[in-house]
């Protein structure tokens, strides 16, 4: 072999290997068919972004659409339902080209699964397939097909990405995992009855000088302990802080269980409230609150009135009671709205109490999560 021929096979081989080598002299490929079953996406969609991610890898000389249209206008190719071994490299072998990517996009048990075959026309044979599942992620299905065709071709996906998206246990099957929705909270809560009368009365009566709203801001923390196809259990964990916007700080700690649609993010759950306020017992007087401690000195014309305990005592919110450990139950509804890997829950509650019921509202935001399998 001449020295000049081995020049040329080395640079060739250096072109081949740097993916600098001339287009037409890579195979040639077409997408046949990518089936769609229970998603938004029909097989077109599904095909196109197949093919524009097969284009970006660059080891394929990539059949576009519009070749592909009219070489089935001219040859009559029925690829709508043509998804079979045999069907598929008839339909290449009409089209001319070297190799054939046909699979399907699924949607099973509240999961995305895509299944890739790379079929080589001339042997008729499955040269490669992979099968992956994925989260149910909104918006995320090319980056899912990317996934998908990267593990196909032995080229690795981004990490990142990766961990968003894939459950890793291969082909489909049934690997625990956790959707965590963990973030920050705030709101509001609106005071009713006599807990808004004596919120914002002075507090030289008992009251606490406070506006009859009070903003609250915490963090919440959830835990998924069921998952079953679209309807998801969970227990949250709130602690919140309010008041301060009056100069008191009141710490709140509620545990909620909810039920959620996954899919259309409806959440209504129900739980415990836990907080510290300050109250004390007393009595009326008059249409006036007294403290219990005043009893002996109220100045009345028959101090027997007082020993037949014709003024029983309450115990109610104060200002000048001692902190008291006070709870309570509340109820929420709510929706989470869904923005790519982001999620905006917003969430009105309701909570029944003997000084008047509570409203209020809350939102926050949180990113999709998954747990470690043990």
């Amino acid at each position: 072999m001449t020295t000049i021929k081995k020049i040329k096979m080395v640079i060739a081989a250096l072109l081949i290997t740097s993916g600098a080598y001339p287009q037409n002299q890579l195979p040639t490929l077409a997408v046949i068919s990518i089936d769609s079953k229970g998603i938004e996406h029909d097989s077109e969609s599904l095909a196109y972004m197949v093919r524009l991610e097969i284009e970006k890898i660059k080891q394929y000389n990539v059949m576009d659409k519009y070749d592909m249209a009219e070489a089935i206008k001219k040859t009559n190719i029925d690829v709508k339902g043509c998804f079979g071994k045999n069907c598929v490299v008839a339909a290449g072998k009409q089209l001319g080209v070297d190799k054939i990517i046909t699979g399907g996009v699924e949607q099973f048990a509240g999961k995305i699964v895509i299944s890739i075959k790379l079929i080589d026309v001339n042997t008729s044979t499955v040269e490669k397939s992979d099968a992956t599942e994925f989260l149910n992620v909104p918006d995320e299905m090319q980056r899912m097909i990317r996934i998908s065709l990267q593990k196909l071709f032995g080229l690795l996906p981004d990490e990142n990405t990766v961990e968003m998206l894939v459950n890793y246990d291969l082909p489909v099957s049934s690997p625990k995992s956790e959707l965590r929705l963990n973030g920050p909270r705030m709101g509001a809560s609106f005071f009713t009855g006599d807990a808004r009368s004596i919120l914002t009365s002075p507090e030289g009566v008992g009251g606490f000088n406070m506006y009859p709203a009070t903003f609250m801001f915490g963090w919440q923390k959830e835990w998924q302990y069921l998952s079953a196809g679209n309807f998801q259990a969970l227990i949250e964990f709130i602690p919140m802080i309010g008041g301060l916007e009056s100069g008191h700080i009141i710490p709140y700690v509620t545990v909620m269980n909810g039920f959620r649609l996954n899919k259309s993010g409806w959440e209504i759950a129900f739980g415990p409230s836990f907080r510290w306020v300050n109250k004390a017992d007393g009595f009326y007087y008059n249409n006036q609150w007294y403290l219990e401690e005043n009893r002996e000195h109220l100045a009345v014309n028959d101090s027997s009135l007082l020993d037949q305990n014709l003024y029983p005592t309450y115990n109610r919110l104060d200002s000048r009671g001692p902190l008291t450990f006070s709870t309570s139950l509340v109820i929420g509804v709510g929706k989470t709205i869904k923005s790519g890997y982001l999620n905006i829950p917003v969430n009105v509650y309701y909570s029944p109490r003997k000084e008047g019921p509570v409203y209020g509202f809350s939102f926050g935001f949180n990113i999709y999560g998954k747990r470690h399998r043990s």
